[in-house]
């Protein structure tokens, strides 16, 4: 595919719950490929090998700060996929002038005050904190299940068993904190969200739909479910830059 995108932008790539880095790779090929940089990062306790265990929301949005900081990155264009909208969401605050862009990808928009697992219906996150806490070191560990069920339905088995491998356990407290400061829509930075058609990864229905409600734009559909940056890396690519 060619890309007649000409101005070239930072793009930082943050990944969603259970994911790293590697999430955003096809994407971020594509981006180079035409001319941009993009930087993808893995939120701490989320590493292969990493231990999960005492990881704050606060922790996450310090590793996007102190990042795009230590690269000295401006006119960056952050990309948020899935829970990873959360720790992008506190981190704009403190990046807002060196920020162009803000862009949801199948991901939690949050309110102040409202965690992840608020964003759920009650009856759901009951049972992930029981999940949770019925581990020794507080985490939420991937089933099969939910990788069939909600994040690449759309895909043959092998493919389910593949990424269920590739993800790691994700830090409970990551789905309790909240944040508190003011909604991502009064820092005056351009929002968009992008949605796959087929999306179930948000865990309740229409939730992209409302997400990019509360941004107050339309969402750019893009094909595939909730983990289509690795089935359609190629529209993916396209919809980030051209959002």
């Amino acid at each position: 595919m060619i890309y007649p995108f000409s101005v070239k932008s930072n793009f930082v790539m943050i990944p969603g719950g259970w994911h790293g880095g590697w999430a955003w790779a096809p994407v971020a090929r594509r981006l180079r490929g035409a001319g941009h940089r993009a930087v993808t990062l893995t939120m701490p306790g989320l590493a292969d090998g990493d231990d999960a265990a005492g990881w704050r929301l606060r922790d996450a949005v310090a590793h996007i700060v102190g990042e795009v900081e230590r690269r000295d990155l401006t006119g960056i264009t952050l990309v948020a996929h899935s829970w990873g909208g959360f720790p992008t969401t506190g981190a704009a605050q403190q990046l807002a002038g060196r920020l162009s862009k803000i862009v949801y990808y199948n991901a939690f928009v949050p309110e102040p005050g409202r965690s992840t697992l608020g964003e759920f219906p009650p009856e759901l996150a009951t049972e992930i904190r029981s999940a949770i806490a019925s581990t020794p070191d507080h985490v939420w560990i991937p089933s099969l299940d939910i990788v069939r069920q909600a994040l690449l339905p759309d895909e043959p088995e092998a493919a389910q068993r593949l990424l269920l491998e590739l993800m790691a356990p994700h830090p409970g407290e990551y789905g309790e904190d909240a944040l508190d400061e003011p909604a991502v829509t009064d820092l005056g930075v351009p929002l968009a969200y992008i949605l796959s058609e087929e999306d179930r990864g948000l865990l309740r229905p229409n939730a992209g739909a409302e997400y990019a409600a509360r941004l107050g734009v339309t969402p750019v559909m893009v094909p595939g479910s909730h983990e289509s940056l690795l089935t359609h890396p190629d529209e993916v690519a396209a919809a980030v830059m051209s959002v």
